[in-house]
């Protein structure tokens, strides 16, 4: 090997890579800017358990599309973290569920 062919190798390897200064791709402006993050099925659970009626299971299971009993885990799940829900019952006989202060 020559020289010559060393540098020839080096220049096009080079130059391969080299990227165009001043231009942004249009991914890079796309993750500059902050985009709202959705709430979660856990926050939004939490939302309908906090409201002055409560939430039944029907209801949980509508807004976040879980099993009843996985409705009903998560109320566990809640009172384990010492967050004290109260069970009423509603006057069409429904049973709903309140986090209580």
């Amino acid at each position: 090997m020559t020289d010559e062919n060393t540098s020839e190798a080096a220049t096009a390897t080079v130059v391969g890579i080299k990227t165009h200064a001043g231009q942004t791709s249009k991914k890079a402006s796309e993750a500059a800017e902050p985009r709202a993050k959705a709430p979660s099925k856990s926050d939004t659970v939490q939302k309908l358990l906090g409201r002055a009626k409560g939430a039944s299971i029907a209801e949980i299971t509508a807004a976040t599309s879980w099993q009843p009993h996985s409705a009903r885990a998560f109320l566990t799940g809640l009172r384990k973290k010492d967050i004290t829900i109260m069970r009423e019952s509603r006057k069409d006989g429904e049973t709903a569920y309140r986090i209580t202060k």
